[in-house]
């Protein structure tokens, strides 16, 4: 196939729209994280016949801020008007974003498939949306998202979408996790209820439709747990350690609003795409890998190298720099 036929144009209504939604999704974004500071309430309570000032978590904890005086009633005001406007702007750009899904779709804008999008925003939902790294196949929608173009189906083809776990942040995980109360393949099971981890396979969870997710790590390293269980449930995932697994935490990390071909919209983390085609380069020349899958990396780090060229040249100057913890 000729390099020129790896990409395929979107038109300028499909750019344009995208460009539209997308700040609407990043404005909600941004709108949902503000409204966080100001969950719970404040009200006010006699305490030993003396007016008190009652702050209230999200979670029905309360803390007592002092005895009614001018500082406490300032503190109260200015505290219900940060809440009610930020309410009031979550509420009208959730408006927008509806109106914005509706046009994603009209216009085809986006092509990921939409269980993908829909398991990024529930982790994004329960906090731990930053322990995950999307890999494999499924990161090139958002090499192509960045660039304004379509890759080549032959590149694309997949049934399943690789999650690789940042281990050093499994504290945090698990503290998110008994928080909620919940088990990684229970959140997935919001998302589609079908959904189970296979008997063969542990760190592979199918739906009904045959689509996979999997949990991929990194090979024990500092004291990481092996193996890892995903939670404390037994019918859990078990990462999975793999080859690349290191080199892959290592890279640098690209953030991209990625479109689902509903119009969902989703901020997909991945690796940098220089870094994704060095990765799967190697691995194209590992003798002991399957040859059909060398021949897809080969292909994919050659239509990645090249994406970036001749759409996203300034990334080819980004800094080597790690990735967050």
């Amino acid at each position: 196939m000729p390099l020129s036929d790896h990409f395929l144009e979107v038109s300028e209504g499909q750019k344009r729209q995208f460009i539209d939604a997308e700040t609407v999704f990043m404005a909600l974004a941004q709108a949902k994280k503000a409204a966080t500071e100001v969950r719970g309430s404040m009200l006010w309570r006699d305490l030993r016949n003396k007016r008190t000032l009652i702050r209230t978590s999200a979670s029905g904890a309360q803390k007592s801020l002092g005895l009614q005086s001018p500082e406490t009633q300032k503190m109260f005001d200015s505290f219900m008007a940060r809440k009610s406007s930020a309410e009031e702007r979550v509420k009208a750009l959730k408006a927008q974003y509806d109106i914005q899904q509706r046009l994603n779709r009209a216009l085809r804008v986006g092509r990921v498939p939409n269980i993908v999008v829909r398991v990024i925003n529930a982790l994004e939902g329960i906090g731990v949306h930053d322990h995950f790294t999307v890999v494999g196949t499924h990161a090139l929608y958002a090499y192509e998202m960045a660039a304004g173009v379509r890759i080549a189906q032959a590149a694309m083809a997949t049934r399943d979408v690789d999650m690789l776990f940042d281990t050093r942040k499994r504290i945090a995980f698990f503290t998110a996790m008994k928080k909620i109360d919940s088990s990684l393949i229970g959140v997935l099971r919001k998302v589609d209820a079908s959904f189970e981890v296979t008997e063969d396979q542990r760190y592979t969870a199918r739906n009904q439709d045959g689509f996979e997710v999997d949990v991929i790590r990194r090979t024990a390293v500092d004291g990481d747990p092996h193996p890892l269980r995903m939670s404390d449930d037994e019918d859990d995932f078990w990462a999975v350690q793999v080859s690349m697994g290191e080199k892959l935490q290592s890279a640098r990390r690209m953030d991209q609003v990625v479109v689902s071909t509903s119009g969902e919209m989703a901020l997909m983390r991945t690796v940098h795409p220089l870094d994704y085609a060095r990765i799967k380069r190697q691995l194209s020349q590992h003798q002991q890998r399957d040859v059909q899958k060398r021949g897809k990396d080969s292909l994919q780090a050659t239509i990645v190298t090249e994406l970036v060229a001749r759409y996203l040249p300034h990334l080819a100057d980004d800094p080597a720099t790690p990735p967050p913890m």
